[in-house]
């Protein structure tokens, strides 16, 4: 392996809080331990294809520890491995450039990247390491489904933003006696509503791996009317499904590497209960993009803090074509293609996506303190 003097940072996918304690960490411990230059690539592998990039040095990264988003800023419809060029007669057609962003690094200097994002991002991580550019990947994501490490940072963020949003809209299905529908991200998976609804104190879960019956929702409030409680909160996760039915699909992005974009099945629901029960309003509220941002909690500037260190640590000793993760309290890696495939057989080590298990502690607990999963 070459000897690394300078190393380029890419953040890719969504934006989420903790992003800029991964950049922090990434940066000072590059700069102070191992007297690194260190450039970040502007808007993830858009820049590392055009070139644009910043320097980061111990002043840039001062005070964003706690800031959401990325100093960097983030693109998820770059992957340079199946790249979108226009034709002389205006047409496009999908070719591998990623030649051209290894020409961009020589040109630069840069002898290794830290790549930080989700499945997509991180295949494109898997792919360079082939083309023996020595690559470090950080996982990333507010969904919480990464495969091989117990948590992603942005989750924690993301949770309290829910519980946060559940608590005051309790007060105004509280006040009106209504039902309130709170549809929430999370993709093919439930972590979000899960964890967030069992804190905000939802009556009713509904995540991708539980199919619900609509009837058994509107059993649900009925129970509460009988107990003197009229009203209901209920979480829907985007990937929510009825039993015998299909996720809905909000609309197809074709340019992206994450091309089906989920939501609008709390609306669905929403419209379905306002038929079937007669004494209660009922709301929608989709917490959408405001999941994503904020203040970091403090749980994911450590978290975030500490994949970037080690994550430098890793490729200095030696280490690519790795991811860092956790695993309890401590920052361990994990070979890329464990987490994201070979891109041959299309399987992982760790078995693709990290879904809610049905039957596992966490919804076993909410069952028992009398919350309905419509199951």
């Amino acid at each position: 392996m070459k000897t690394i003097k300078k190393i380029g940072i890419i953040t890719g996918g969504g934006d989420c809080s903790g992003l800029n304690a991964v950049i922090n960490g990434i940066t000072k411990t590059a700069i102070n331990t191992y007297g690194l230059d260190v450039i970040g690539y502007r808007r993830g592998y858009f820049g590392l294809y055009h070139n644009d990039f910043q320097v980061l040095d111990l002043k840039a990264v001062s005070g964003i520890m706690h800031e959401g988003g990325t100093i960097l800023k983030a693109s998820n419809k770059d992957n340079l491995f199946n790249y979108p060029v226009k034709q002389d007669k205006g047409e496009t057609v999908y070719k591998d450039m990623s030649d051209v962003a290894v020409a961009n690094m020589k040109k630069e200097g840069v002898d290794a990247l830290i790549v930080v994002g989700g499945d997509g991002t991180l295949t494109s991580a898997r792919d360079f390491h082939r083309k023996n550019i020595p690559v470090i990947g950080v996982p990333k994501t507010i969904d919480n489904d990464l495969p091989a490490t117990d948590v992603t940072f942005g989750y924690n963020t993301s949770l309290e933003t829910i519980t946060d949003a559940l608590d005051k809209i309790h007060t105004t299905a509280y006040s009106h006696d209504r039902v309130m529908v709170v549809e929430v991200m999370g993709r093919n998976t439930g972590w979000l509503a899960l964890e967030g609804g069992i804190a905000g104190s939802a009556d009713v879960i509904l995540i991708p791996e539980i199919p619900y019956d609509i009837n058994k929702i509107v059993d649900k409030i009925k129970e509460r009317d009988r107990m003197g409680k009229s009203f209901a909160i209920i979480v829907v996760s985007e990937g929510a499904k009825p039993v015998g039915g299909e996720a809905h699909v909000r609309e197809i992005i074709e340019d992206s590497a994450d091309t089906v974009r989920l939501g609008g099945i709390g609306d669905i629901i929403t419209r379905q209960l306002s038929t079937l029960i007669d004494n209660h309003e009922v709301r929608y509220s989709n917490l959408a993009y405001i999941q994503r941002g904020g203040i970091a909690s403090q749980f994911d500037r450590m978290i975030g803090l500490r994949f970037g260190v080690e994550a430098v640590h890793l490729l200095m000793n030696g280490g690519t074509g790795q991811m860092v993760r956790c695993r309890g309290r401590e920052i361990e890696h994990v070979p890329l293609i464990d987490v994201v495939g070979d891109g041959l057989t299309g399987e992982t080590s760790h078995g693709g996506k990290k879904y809610v298990d049905p039957k596992g502690q966490m919804v076993r607990s909410a069952k028992s303190i009398g919350i309905s999963f419509g199951d």
